[in-house]
């Protein structure tokens, strides 16, 4: 079922055949042909620039709708039959990345002889061990690339640095060059000529444009208008940054706040021009400030999106709030006039309106989506961080060999309870024939295919469909390895007493952990002692969903279990599933 919901410029390309080049008001969009199958249309992301738009759907394929340069009113569309995860459009460039963790790019710093050709550039990566990409983030005319191994690169124009190099020396790029290394997220926009970087320590780092303050260096700092090395940010507001997104004049910060006895509050704080631009405030602001109105001071943020110089906002009480430029209708307000301050618009009736959080945005350079997608969450997903693991070749501990000789590596640990463990015959040494048969492309797939319990290849998935064990889920995979003692290589004690986890499932799980055994100070000991501020019952339930996702059955929930549950989430910063553990318990305790 899909949903999807547009305002703002209909140029470049022309969506709406019989409506005004600005659409003031939300309407809903439909694709041509109503007669297709709704579940080969199942919106997974938009994506949407100046010149272009891409929609991707679940089944892995997009179209990408693009400006015609004749007098022809219909826009141009492409039909891209890869296995997509992830779109990503910038001002007038693009990127995909496939389900393979390659990455295909276009535009004029892209490939300058065929701007609108898709090219792989991952494969330009000069170091062949850094070529799978993770995540694909574009700026107005660089696109960035965060690898397995945690690097992230730029490609693409360089003019105010925000490759992280000197312009003057490097203008330009058309490899994909180095930036930075332990890196966990990329934050940039599609017209933004800055960009920030988060490492594993929870560190933020910028650079590139900071004309309008849009950097946050601070008022003693207005006057530097590039940044063309990356520098770290001291004065970041307290809490966990979940996101931020760049305009041309200004980002936002999205950070959950640290409160321990309540339901995590997220807050937005802005940083760059006022005055027709996106930053919700009367007046100018040199470093990251908290944006405040009584729209949303009682809701929590659920998604947000940053446009060229327009900002809108998704909360839990399912309004949508917008401020900044608005000359071709792109806040939904039924006019033209711009809004310094947040402003409510007005929604049509939503279909899924009982599943707000499935809802997200997308702000082009003049335009915004609002759209419905239960398969982009705003949580970790499971499936996705053990294709992570996978990628993280120094976790792997089993080899297999393919038919040119070449070597892959795969994680026994995962293999072993992911394959149908029968009593005749070791699946793992029949894996191996098979992987002995495919080409390195084959076998990448098929491991992922294993890892993911996802049908990537159904030709491959066919041929090895016997050794999967594919109608049990992760979440019982993880609580056979829950019973298993000899699977455990980390102990954590607290309160004289030890519990024993896998380092895998406490990668997967908790950004703390995360962060401690990836960091390349990673301390190499076995255990720690850790927080002893839970209770038993408290530090049971924690124990258990960490492994399965579900609530230990046979514990009462008390108010004081939720409260000390609720300071464990924060502490070991667990990758929240959807719906997360908080709400689980809170669900219990009502029931």
């Amino acid at each position: 079922m899909n949903e999807i919901i547009f305002f703002g410029s209909n140029q470049y390309p022309i969506l709406f055949k019989n409506e005004p080049d600005s659409i003031t008001k939300p309407i809903q969009f439909k694709f041509e042909n109503e007669n297709e199958n709704e579940n080969e249309k199942q919106i997974k992301q938009i994506s949407t620039g100046n010149f272009g738009t891409i929609f991707l759907f679940k089944n892995g394929k997009a179209i990408e709708y693009l400006n015609r340069n004749d007098s022809n009113q219909n826009p141009e569309k492409i039909q891209i039959e890869e296995n997509i995860q992830k779109v990503s459009v910038g001002y007038e460039n693009g990127a995909i990345l496939t389900i393979e963790g390659n990455i295909f790019a276009k535009g004029n710093n892209i490939n300058p002889n065929n701007p609108k050709e898709f090219i792989n550039i991952s494969s330009l990566i000069e170091d062949t061990n850094d070529r799978i990409i993770e995540d694909i983030v574009s700026g107005y005319s660089s696109i960035y690339l965060l690898t397995s191994n945690q690097n992230v690169y730029g490609i693409g124009l360089n003019l105010f640095g925000q490759l992280g190099f000197d312009s003057e020396t490097l203008y330009t790029t058309e490899k994909p060059i180095l930036m930075m290394k332990n890196v966990s997220k990329i934050f940039s926009g599609n017209s933004s000529f800055h960009i920030f970087l988060l490492n594993s320590n929870q560190e933020l780092f910028r650079c590139g444009n900071n004309q309008f303050g849009q950097l946050g260096l601070g008022k003693s700092r207005k006057e530097e208008t590039k940044i063309q090395k990356l520098t770290q940010i001291q004065n970041i507001p307290k809490g966990k940054i979940i996101d931020i997104q760049c305009g041309y004049f200004h980002s936002i910060m999205l950070i959950e706040n640290e409160n321990q006895n309540q339901n995590p509050k997220r807050k937005l704080y802005s940083t760059g021009r006022h005055g027709y631009n996106g930053l919700g405030r009367n007046e100018n602001t040199y470093e990251f400030t908290e944006i405040k109105s009584s729209l949303f001071e009682n809701d929590n943020i659920l998604d947000f999106s940053v446009g060229n110089a327009h900002t809108l906002i998704l909360t839990s009480n399912s309004k949508l709030i917008g401020f900044g430029a608005n000359y071709y209708g792109q806040l939904g307000t039924g006019d033209t006039k711009e809004q310094l301050i947040p402003i409510q618009i007005k929604l049509p009736k939503l279909r899924f309106n009982e599943n707000i959080s499935n809802y997200h945005i997308s702000c082009g350079f003049n335009k915004s989506f609002i759209y419905y997608s239960p398969f982009l969450s705003p949580f970790s997903n499971l499936e996705e961080d053990l294709i992570k693991l996978f990628r993280r070749k120094e976790f792997c501990d089993i080899s297999f060999k393919t038919e040119n000789g070449e070597i892959i590596k795969a994680h026994k640990l995962i293999l072993k309870y992911r394959l149908n463990q029968n009593q005749n015959q070791n699946e793992i040494e029949k894996l191996k024939e098979i992987i002995s048969k495919k080409s390195i492309k084959e076998s990448n797939q098929i491991f992922e295919m294993i890892y993911s319990n996802r049908i990537i290849n159904p030709k491959l998935y066919s041929e090895i469909k016997e050794i999967i064990n594919s109608n049990e889920k992760i979440e019982e995979t993880m609580k056979r390895i829950y019973l298993n003692e000899n699977e455990k290589d980390f102990i954590i004690e607290r309160k004289e007493k030890q519990y024993k986890f896998p380092k895998l499932i406490l990668i997967i799980r908790s950004e703390l952990y995360r962060g401690m055994f990836l960091s390349v100070t990673e301390d190499k000991s076995n255990k720690v002692t850790d927080y002893s501020e839970l209770s038993n019952k408290s530090f049971q339930i924690f124990e258990y969903w960490i492994y399965s996702n579900q609530i230990k059955e046979g514990i009462e929930i008390t108010q004081e279990i939720i409260e000390e549950i609720q300071i464990g989430i924060d502490y070991f910063q667990l990758n929240q599933t959807n719906p997360n553990l908080f709400d689980l318990l809170i669900n219990k305790f009502n029931n």
